[in-house]
């Protein structure tokens, strides 16, 4: 028997660039794309002091206008994403 393949799941990883802004489910920029990981990771820049930090791609809801837009509010976000 044949192993089937992994399937990718689509996400709107695929359509974000570096340099896109990141905003929260409140339209409140906190972040901007620093690079895609892989294909379910974002690495951005998060705060004024330049610490990068790591999102699941799960979070983003569009990319409509050029913004990255997440389903999460600020203080979610900044309880659970990973320094890079």
């Amino acid at each position: 028997m044949q192993a089937e393949p992994i399937q990718r799941k689509h996400t709107q990883a695929e359509k974000i660039q570096a340099g896109m802004p990141v905003i929260t489910a409140q339209a409140q920029q906190f972040a901007v794309v620093e690079a895609v990981v892989d294909w379910d990771t974002l690495k951005l820049i998060g705060d004024v002091s330049g610490h990068a930090y790591l999102i699941p791609a799960s979070w983003v809801i569009s990319t409509q206008g050029g913004i990255v837009k997440t389903n999460r509010t600020l203080v979610q976000i900044q309880q659970d994403w990973v320094p890079a």
